[in-house]
């Protein structure tokens, strides 16, 4: 499956060109933040689009970029996932889907498929993951408010079935750290004002 890199409609443009002439696919468009204007050929192609939900005017390639892009590149019949290449926005996805109901009216079950099923598409796993179905990989975040919502978080996640994450569970963890932490800088305190300078003496 070919994945190819984008911003502006006339490289995009060009790699489809290349594309039909050598009768191959291009699989997925990442952040082609220009799609909004080539997505009916897109969706002719059959190629999906992975793009930002709202960055533009940043640099010289994206002063065309509309926060728009996302919704009208579906409306046009494109699969489209929301992306991120920084760490710290990628564990927030499901605001960034927020976007795209925010500026382009998309409904909420696309706006999550967006972050959901729709990468899985675009990956070829949607046999695997993506939704909740019997059979597929036991992927799972349980929130404490509406996933689309800022104030969402996440209260317990799952990898395979398997518990992975859990806030009670980190919240005893927590307690646990700051308890030994709060022990060990006691005694350093308490060696030090014995004039201590080094040996540790007895294990507590």
């Amino acid at each position: 499956y070919v994945t190819a890199h984008s911003y502006v409609q006339s490289e995009i443009n060009m790699l489809m060109h290349v594309a039909d002439s050598f009768d191959f696919n291009i699989n997925t468009f990442t952040h082609i933040l220009e799609g909004y204007k080539v997505a009916d050929k897109m969706a002719r192609h059959g190629a999906g689009g992975s793009t930002f939900s709202d960055w533009w005017g940043y640099k010289w390639e994206v002063r065309y970029a509309i926060p728009y892009n996302a919704a009208l590149m579906q409306q046009a019949g494109v699969v489209v996932a929301i992306n991120s290449d920084d760490a710290e926005m990628s564990r927030r996805l499901n605001q960034e889907a927020a976007k795209a109901v925010k500026y382009g009216g998309v409904n909420e079950i696309d706006a999550l498929k967006m972050i959901t099923l729709n990468p899985a598409r675009l990956l070829h796993l949607d046999d695997r993951m993506g939704s909740i179905r019997e059979g597929k990989d036991a992927d799972l975040v349980l929130w404490s408010d509406h996933p689309l919502s800022i104030y969402a978080v996440a209260e317990t996640t799952w990898v395979d079935g398997i518990p992975y994450f859990d806030q009670e569970t980190d919240r005893q963890l927590r307690e646990q750290i700051a308890a030994e932490r709060a022990r060990l800088i006691a005694r350093i305190t308490r060696d030090a004002s014995a004039g201590n300078n080094g040996d540790c003496g007895e294990e507590e």
